[in-house]
């Protein structure tokens, strides 16, 4: 059940006036709005967001950010807090839908509801000048039909994660470059009994991110460029569906076939598997939890393929949904949250945990006190949208919503032959493509 945070306040007119007064060229992303008049300033704020498995990113919007806001403005913000592992999404469609009292949000998954979200243009392009401007593919989701829907957050990065003690054990003492050396050094694991544990469930991130990049780098596309063409019936496809077919039952325990999101960093946590695709989590919560197992667990990019190396992007934007009743209050505590006066120290708070689409934030010093975690922030380099090369649109969101591609691989592993598994999966896109 959501659980709403709010903080009480105030001060005057007068000061929300000048909080709202419009700056010269190059003034702060905060200073972009004028009220119409005093008396429009709104009591409140909603803000819905899926709870972080961070405790200390919520934290510090509750106990940070929030209470600023309110003492600078007279402001209360309500902290509307969804759980984390996919409730998110069917909140804010609802809330579109309904036209539920919520101004703004985590809009995951905008391409289901982009109509009810408002222009946010000016602030995205304003905190894209300041802060040494976006990665270009994330603008592949959040800018539609020439205008900003959604204002770039961060990438909730999904790296391979492994036991370094068990990996040496083996012989493998950096972590294997590509797919083909992951599958080798997984068949000696397993025989040690540490087998890897790769999701293939109906998840929304830890299968797509490790299954899709693999897809990539085999040279295989789920659709064309054009978000038209069909193009997932192909050599490459099917050799990336044999070998996962191998890599499962050689080097994978048996039941992460149908693992949700949870069920990888539990696994992994009780020293059931030694390697699975996820965030950062695992270790935040190792360390925290269990400092021996921290000690030994580090992170790498995906291996390559014959044609490259791929990573799969889970987003985060912040959107204000168009039926707010005060569309320049929702954008004011949009570009003030986003000023990097409250936005820096915001993703510090996680420990990049969200890693920022922002290039100010590369070299961040924060990415410095954990080197383990800087795989996370070179997942920007080579991260594309799940749709990816086609655009991030109501169809390519249908694709993953129903797991065609996640359910081609596991009824491959189940003993489907490749052809089949093919064939049905281009049909399911036929009937969302046409």
């Amino acid at each position: 059940m959501a659980r709403n945070h709010g903080s009480d306040g105030s001060t005057s007119r007068r000061d929300f006036l000048k909080l709202g007064a419009v700056g010269a060229a190059g003034a702060t992303v905060g200073a972009g709005w004028r009220p119409r008049k005093a008396e429009a300033k709104p009591e409140k704020i909603t803000f819905l967001r899926e709870s972080s498995y961070v405790k200390e990113f919520d934290e510090h919007f509750n106990k940070v950010l929030i209470p600023r806001y309110q003492q600078e403005t007279g402001i209360k913000v309500v902290y509307e807090i969804v759980a984390a592992g996919g409730s998110a999404v069917p909140r804010t469609v609802s809330i579109v839908e309904s036209k539920a009292p919520v101004d703004a949000a985590w809009v995951q998954q905008e391409w289901l509801y982009r109509e009810g979200l408002l222009d946010v243009s000016d602030i995205a392009k304003d905190v894209g000048k300041q802060q040494g401007g976006w990665y270009s593919e994330i603008e592949g989701l959040s800018v539609w039909e020439g205008k900003w829907k959604s204002v770039p957050f961060g990438n909730i990065g999904q790296c391979m994660v492994y036991r370094k003690d068990w990996f040496d054990q083996v012989g493998a003492t950096t972590f294997p470059d590509t797919w083909e050396e992951f599958l080798e050094v997984g068949i000696k694991l397993k025989k040690a009994g540490h087998p890897y544990g790769m999701s293939m469930g109906h998840g929304y991130a830890d299968n797509n991110s490790w299954l899709l990049p693999l897809l990539w780098g085999f040279g295989a596309q789920v659709v064309a460029k054009d978000g038209k063409t069909v193009t997932l019936d192909s050599a490459e496809t099917a050799r990336a569906v044999d070998y996962v077919r191998k890599l499962y039952k050689d080097a994978c325990l048996d039941d992460c076939i149908g693992w949700l999101d949870p069920h990888n960093n539990k696994a992994f946590l009780t020293s059931q598997i030694s390697a699975t695709n996820n965030a950062m989590s695992i270790l935040i919560s190792a360390k925290r939890d269990l400092p021996d197992m921290g000690k030994v667990i580090d992170h790498a990019l995906n291996p390559k393929g014959p044609k490259g190396r791929f990573h799969s992007f889970v987003p985060v934007t912040h959107g204000i949904f168009a039926h707010t009743p005060d569309p320049a209050a929702a954008k004011h505590f949009l570009r003030w949250l986003m000023d990097p006066k409250q936005v820096a120290a915001w993703y510090r708070s996680a420990q990049m945990y969200h890693a920022p689409f922002l290039h100010a934030y590369d070299k961040d010093e924060e990415w410095n006190k954990e080197p383990r975690f800087k795989p996370y922030q070179k997942v920007l380099e080579t991260g594309k949208l799940v749709s990816w090369p086609a655009a991030a649109d109501r169809k390519a969101g249908e694709v993953v919503n129903k797991w065609i591609v996640i359910d081609m691989f596991a009824k491959a592993c189940t003993g489907t032959p490749t052809k089949t598994v093919i064939a049905e999966a281009v049909t399911g896109l036929k009937q969302i493509y046409g």
